[in-house]
């Protein structure tokens, strides 16, 4: 027998000598909620293990965090006034924008600032949009997001996340940022962002469930592979400078996809039902959680994905699981 696949095995030097998809912290984004009040740190029911922070508690977190090399943090504002027109979302003084200021006056360059923009949190019917007769109205939602990506990259954003799957706002935004001299803030456009029922915890953790209906007229069917590249292009032509995919976990070929058909970086994004029910499993001793959380982490890079938006980074990252 002269071929003998196992000989590149036989113990983990040469595993690890081998392996052909690796991680690295550099790769890791983890996400924050962000509440009013201060000297909060409340643990989210659903997501075990994560927090809604006032923006005094953030700080101090983002500074443990950062011992361990996690440098890259994704806001979500959580408890704002919420109303019709979703004026909140776009405030010079929104809790998103806080925390963005005193994230950089802490930490200036050594922290990059990744903000969410939609209008889900902050309307009074929890839609990613202006509702008129039941129905997202498009365009006058993205000038809504076009406002609030400004008011952030203002408070010093580095990156704006825009993840409410309208059509065009990422030309929008991007018009907006540069009219404004913002040209060197980064948009990383949710574009492949799909109508999930994995995204249940996060709707606790940030207050946005819609009070009737579903988002299914703007975010996307699963069953579309020819859509999702559409909309992943179009949001490239329109700007973007990162594509993601969210969810991840039952969307690996979808990140494949997408990682062979663009030059740009894709993201995916872990989702708080991905990490729940690993979290779930591990607490009632199905799993072992770090060896199905990692094995997930390779799984989403071997598929194609640059950057990984995940809870977990922190106690990957803690825990020195790499």
């Amino acid at each position: 027998m002269l071929i003998r696949p196992r000989r590149l095995r036989k113990n983990p030097i040469i595993r690890e000598l081998v392996a052909e998809t690796r991680l690295s912290k550099d790769m890791f984004v983890y996400p924050y909620f962000v509440v009013p009040g201060k000297g909060v740190k409340h643990p989210i029911d659903a997501m075990p293990g994560i927090f809604h922070f006032s923006v005094d508690m953030l700080v101090k977190d983002v500074a443990e965090g950062l011992k361990f090399g996690l440098n890259k943090v994704l806001l979500f504002g959580v408890g704002e006034n919420k109303c019709e027109d979703a004026s909140s979302a776009y405030h010079h003084d929104s809790l998103v924008a806080q925390a963005v200021r005193e994230l950089k006056k802490a930490f200036g360059e050594d922290i990059y600032v990744i903000t969410d923009v939609c209008t889900c949190a902050y309307t009074t019917h929890g839609h990613c949009g202006i509702l008129h007769n039941d129905y997202v109205q498009n365009d006058e939602t993205v000038a809504i997001l076009a406002k609030m990506a400004l008011a952030h990259a203002q408070a010093g954003a580095d990156m704006v996340a825009p993840s409410d799957m309208m059509d065009g706002r990422v030309c929008a935004i991007r018009d907006l940022l540069d009219e404004h001299q913002f040209v060197n803030t980064a948009i990383m456009s949710y574009s492949i962002k799909f109508a999930s029922a994995y995204y249940g915890p996060f709707r606790e953790a940030a207050d946005s469930a819609p009070s009737k209906g579903d988002r299914k007229a703007y975010q996307m069917d699963f069953r579309n592979p020819n859509e999702m590249m559409r909309e992943a292009f179009l949001d490239e032509d329109e700007g973007a400078d990162i594509l993601m995919v969210k969810p991840a976990l039952a969307y690996l070929d979808v990140i494949q996809n997408l990682s062979q058909q663009t030059q740009l970086p894709v993201a995916c994004y872990n989702v708080s039902g991905e990490y729940s029910m690993v979290k779930a499993a591990a607490q009632a001793g199905w799993i072992d959680a770090q060896k199905v959380i990692m094995e997930n982490m390779f799984a989403f890079s071997r598929a194609g994905a640059n950057i990984i938006i995940t809870y977990h980074a922190r106690e990957i990252l803690e825990n020195n699981w790499l």
